[in-house]
This record gives C-alpha cells, sequence and structure tokens, in this order.
C-alpha cells in the first residue's frame, strides 16, 4: 500500500525533460594516416535516415527520426515515454580537404566518415611596398 503519489518528490521530475539531440549524436574525431577520421554512435537510425554534405570545410551530418505509431497507437496511455524523434544535426569544421574521395558506411548503429586532407599549399608571398 503506497500512501505517497508516485510523483510527491519529484522523483521522475528530470526523467520527463526533453531529450536534447547532443545526447543522440556522440562521436570522436581523429587523424590518422592523412585523413579524418569521424565515428559517430547513431543507434535506432537506418542508413536512410541520414544525410552527410560538405561545404566550405565543414562536413554537416544531419539524421531524422520519425515518430512511430503502431496500429492503435494512438489510443496508447503511455507510463513512460523516451524513445525520442525528430531532426538532429551536427557540423564539424576540418578546412580544406579532398570532397571527391570522402568515403562513409553505416554498420551496427555506427556512421563511420574518412575524410581525406588535401596536401596544403604555400600560398605565402611577399608583397613589396612601395
Amino acid at each position: 500500500m503506497n500512501l505517497i503519489p508516485r510523483n510527491f518528490y519529484l522523483d521522475d521530475f528530470f526523467d520527463e525533460m526533453p531529450v536534447k539531440s547532443g545526447n543522440v549524436m556522440k562521436c570522436d574525431i581523429y587523424e590518422k594516416d592523412g585523413k579524418y577520421h569521424i565515428e559517430m554512435d547513431m543507434p535506432g537510425f537506418s542508413k536512410e535516415d541520414i544525410k552527410l554534405e560538405t561545404n566550405d570545410g565543414y562536413v554537416t551530418i544531419k539524421a531524422t527520426k520519425k515518430e512511430v505509431l503502431e496500429e492503435g497507437g494512438e489510443n496508447k496511455n503511455y507510463l513512460r515515454r523516451e524513445r525520442s524523434f525528430g531532426e538532429y544535426e551536427r557540423s564539424f569544421y576540418l578546412g580544406e580537404f579532398d570532397i571527391e574521395n570522402v568515403d562513409a558506411s553505416f554498420k551496427d548503429g555506427v556512421l563511420k566518415v574518412v575524410v581525406p586532407k588535401k596536401e596544403a599549399t604555400d600560398n605565402k608571398k611577399t608583397i613589396e611596398i612601395k
């Protein structure tokens, strides 16, 4: 017998706060053999949900997860709902890189992106002062 209501002490107050996108797409970025490597955890996403773009030295990863409503789902009385849905996006500045040879793969909920670095060019020029 429980005489104190379930939420009396705000036990679940913080559990019911919305999930931020930073909690969904965690990643590691490292450099190895002249290439940048991005490894991002994306559990619950499929390959079709993910879009990878490059622009002006940035690599942008976008993912969309739609709310799944099963048959008769609109009549459910949820006691707890933790699975999130929506649009998520992360961008990383890597400087100049070889856009044509960027490689990406997705397996077991992990997105792996390999970005070849461009050879550094010397744009230094001495200007004569008149």
